[in-house]
């Protein structure tokens, strides 16, 4: 699914929407599971965290759930569950992400501009 139809299914803010993404939804199983790419999980915390105005706490914990149903495949789950966390505690969840992805696919550590980026493990301030 795209981000409209999981943000659809988070804030309910449209009702033809909203009960067509919860229908769909409805329909997963663990014999017959949803998918959501990285990429939406990320565009997902963006518009929840800048539209919605939706505390990062929040935020990381709807993903954490997300990540651990068994109604739902997501890409990366472990990497996107530790980055909720890291999120959770005031890093970016994008960054989160990128760093934890690195450190997993081998990388000593992923180069950045971006001097908050910087703080997290795995990452490393370009200059």
């Amino acid at each position: 699914m795209d981000t409209n139809v999981l943000v659809r299914y988070l804030v309910k803010d449209d009702p033809q929407q909203s009960a067509a993404a919860s229908a769909l939804f409805a329909s997963f199983s663990p014999e017959s599971p949803g998918y959501l790419s990285v990429p939406v999980v990320v565009e997902t915390f963006w518009v929840l965290r800048r539209v919605y105005k939706v505390s990062h706490i929040k935020i990381a914990d709807v993903l954490i759930d997300l990540a651990s149903s068994e109604e739902l495949v997501v890409e990366h789950s472990d990497i996107v569950r530790q980055a909720a966390r890291q999120a959770a505690e005031g890093s970016d969840f994008a960054d989160a992400l990128i760093a934890l992805n690195g450190r997993e696919r081998g990388c000593d550590y992923t180069a950045t501009f971006d001097s908050q980026a910087a703080h997290l493990q795995g990452m490393k301030l370009l200059s």
